[in-house]
């Protein structure tokens, strides 16, 4: 008996224009995962903008280089009598530490030693631009600073340096007494998402700063200062991260200031309130 060959299948026809249109469609795709990652591998060239300099540039009379030349981490301003604190500050994203003397100015007059600390890849130092790198550099400063002085130490943060203070404070919980963020935002994205609307921003950011999540349950003072005409972080994104905390937690608005220009818009009677309050004694729970 012969055997059974079975018919073979009928070819699937597929017409001219349907081939064509998947060939347009992976095209697109294609294009398009090549244009996020571009934009991913951009990013550092959109969020920092790092000046450098040499460390005699950026001291001055009344800032010398921290720890020292050698080890450079930042700039150190003592007050005229004993500092009964020390806060470290992390600047924004453009220019150098030694641009951010006016904390020094402002807070060595209320008994503060002030630290201005410099991310790596900036002024004089060498690493590498991020997230990742910066939060680990600011969590060496910080135990560094806490050998070196002792406590009470603050820490204040300024737009980008505000997303680095929190991660970094929530990482180092129990050397921090309190934490002041000025221009900030709750998380890096949204704000991407403001000013880029066509761009998904939770695709492509390589670096997060959710300053929201980093300081949930942090359980010490946290002082959110916006400024009332921000363009570059408008102030509603600051209000949510303040809305995000728990207690303690204050929201200051400095009327009629921009990003840029909002230490023309406080006095010593604001920066001593925001100091009385990060160095506010911890609740008392009754048992």
């Amino acid at each position: 008996m012969p055997a059974i060959v079975p018919a073979p299948a009928p070819a699937r026809l597929v017409s001219p224009r349907t081939g064509s249109v998947r060939r347009g469609v992976l095209r697109w795709l294609g294009a398009g995962l090549v244009l996020l990652a571009g934009i991913s591998m951009l990013q550092d060239h959109f969020l920092y903008f790092p000046d450098k300099a040499s460390v005699d540039d950026m001291v001055s009379p009344g800032l010398r280089a921290w720890p020292g030349p050698q080890d450079f981490r930042g700039l150190v301003a003592e007050p005229a009598g004993p500092a009964r604190a020390t806060a470290m500050v992390f600047h924004g994203n453009a220019g150098h530490a030694g641009h951010r003397d006016y904390y020094a100015s402002a807070l060595t007059k209320l008994g503060l030693r002030v630290i201005l600390a410099e991310y790596p890849a900036y002024g004089p130092r060498t690493g590498t631009l991020g997230e990742r790198s910066f939060v680990a550099d600011a969590e060496q400063s910080i135990a560094l600073a806490r050998r070196q002085f002792g406590g009470p130490l603050l820490l204040i943060g300024e737009s980008l340096g505000a997303g680095v203070a929190a991660a970094a404070a929530a990482r180092q919980r129990e050397s921090v007494a309190g934490v002041l963020l000025i221009t900030p935002w709750d998380k890096l994205a949204h704000i991407a998402s403001h000013h880029y609307p066509w761009l998904p921003a939770g695709w492509v950011l390589r670096d997060r700063y959710d300053s929201a999540a980093s300081l949930e349950g942090f359980g010490r003072p946290v002082m959110v200062a916006v400024a009332e005409r921000d363009t570059i972080v408008p102030a509603r994104f600051g209000q949510a991260l303040y809305a995000s905390l728990g207690e303690p937690r204050r929201l200051a608005v400095i009327g009629g200031a921009g990003h840029n220009d909002w230490t023309g818009h406080v006095d010593t009677a604001w920066w001593q309130e925001a100091v009385a309050f990060l160095l506010s004694p911890p609740p008392t729970t009754n048992k």
